[in-house]
């Protein structure tokens, strides 16, 4: 098995090495939803994308909540692993395992009884298809959630090819599952939604069967899946603050969303389509935030202070170098890039001046993410949350009433664009206070003895 020790070698050579196969893996994770709405917009038309964005709208939110829960787990396999301590780190991935499948049951439960009265409360001018495809997806949130949990301890341990191979299989059944249940079988939504649903579940039995394959690492056990208190405990205290973060995020754009579909359809389905490219644009930064958090997470584990200090300043000088091709990119094929999903003229219009607008805010992402990674490699998972309520919260939601109130539509695009620049000069200063310099690994394991 393929795992890299992420404190030794050339800072800039390692983070590429690990974080490609991420962006990659994320690349092709990405095609699931962007095959839904380029075919929804071939064989349904802007209610069938509507719908579609506004369904995975909640569905992001809760991913991304268990993401930043299992966040706290990914921190310590990252220190522990650095650290070279074996039993700790085998005791955290069964306690990240177990309790990921309690939240994906719990997430799915949710979404069948409240999915409808949160489309609801969205505004969602497809109300039937988007509630249709949102209960279809809730089946998938238990298998969305543990691969992401499986995916943690993989990447914990400076393996970021194995999740990439995964995806490679799920990305090409869900494009000719698309494909036959919406153009053959005319399904509708409803077969876009359980194309998704199948090709999670597979994501997730492949890497299950990946792990329990490598047990000599990973020591995942289902007939003894059990949770430790201590490493419960330790992970909720890293991971809820993240979990609180994502919450806050998700919240601040179903806001955006809200806000967008009084309207009407066409813009709702407008903003779904500038979405899609956005975060595709984004995913070199993900994954950029990502290598650096668990190479930071190990470098504290191991006690190398300055090489985890020099890892963000290189991550942070590729991702903004990157994002400002990207942007340039974007902005001369923006309306292109549009007509790939098929829209009429009108959506057409609005999705190309959303695009424009927002996709200018790649170079602050690029920034003030990198910065998150290094507090939550230290484990101050509370500094990211801070940085968020910042960005998300007082800034774009105050912007986007404001602005929406005097410029209209247009108006909420530019509150999207400007409200990350805020998240920038925290970040900056966090990393000149020198307070991560610290593993939390070693704290937590002297708490536990």
């Amino acid at each position: 098995m393929q795992q890299f020790n992420l404190t030794e070698g050339v800072i800039w050579k390692t983070l590429i090495r690990y974080s490609l196969p991420v962006v990659l893996s994320s690349f092709l994770q990405s095609t699931y939803s962007i095959v839904d709405l380029i075919l929804a917009g071939q064989f349904i038309g802007k209610v069938g994308i509507s719908a579609i964005n506004n369904s995975s709208q909640i569905i992001v939110m809760l991913t991304q909540i268990i993401m930043g829960i299992t966040m706290g787990g990914n921190i310590l396999i990252g220190q522990y692993y650095g650290g070279k301590d074996r039993e700790s780190r085998v005791e955290t991935n069964i306690t990240l395992f177990t309790m990921s499948l309690v939240f994906g049951v719990i997430g799915m439960l949710l979404i069948i009884g409240f999915g409808k009265g949160m489309l609801i409360l969205l505004g969602a001018p497809a109300l039937d298809e988007a509630s249709s495809y949102l209960k279809i997806c809730a089946v998938g949130l238990l298998p969305v959630f543990g691969y992401n949990a499986l995916s943690a301890m993989i990447r914990g341990v400076g393996n970021s090819k194995q999740p990439l191979y995964f995806i490679m299989v799920t990305a090409l059944c869900n494009v000719v599952l698309d494909v036959w249940f919406m153009g053959g079988l005319h399904l509708g939504t409803a077969g876009a939604a359980w194309a998704t649903v199948i090709s999670q579940t597979l994501s997730f039995l492949i890497a299950l069967s990946y792990t329990l394959k490598h047990k000599d690492l990973f020591a995942l056990d289902l007939l003894q899946l059990s949770i430790k208190k201590e490493k419960l405990l330790h992970m909720l205290r890293l991971g809820i603050p993240s979990a609180v973060q994502m919450t806050l995020v998700g919240l601040s754009w179903l806001t955006m969303t809200f806000l967008i579909n009084r309207y009407g359809v066409e813009a709702s389905a407008a903003s779904g389509i500038a979405a899609k490219i956005k975060d595709l644009a984004l995913l070199f930064t993900i994954a950029m935030s990502s290598a650096t958090s668990t190479m930071v997470a190990q470098c504290l584990g191991a006690e190398e202070f300055d090489r985890a200090s020099r890892s963000v300043h290189v991550a942070r000088q590729i991702t903004v170098a990157v994002s400002i091709v990207l942007i340039l990119l974007i902005e001369l094929t923006a309306p292109y890039l549009v007509t790939l999903f098929g829209p009429d003229a009108q959506t057409a219009h609005w999705a190309v001046i959303n695009l424009r607008i927002e996709i200018m805010a790649q170079v602050f992402y690029a920034s003030f993410m990198v910065y998150n990674a290094l507090a939550i490699g230290a484990g101050h998972t509370l500094f990211a949350l801070a940085s968020s309520i910042t960005n998300s919260i007082i800034v774009r939601l105050i912007l986007a009433v404001v602005l929406n109130h005097y410029l209209g539509l247009i108006g909420i695009f530019w509150a999207c664009m400007i409200a990350p620049a805020s998240s920038v000069p925290l970040g900056y200063v966090y990393e000149r206070s020198n307070v991560w310099r610290k593993s939390l690994a070693h704290k937590t394991k002297e708490t536990e003895s």
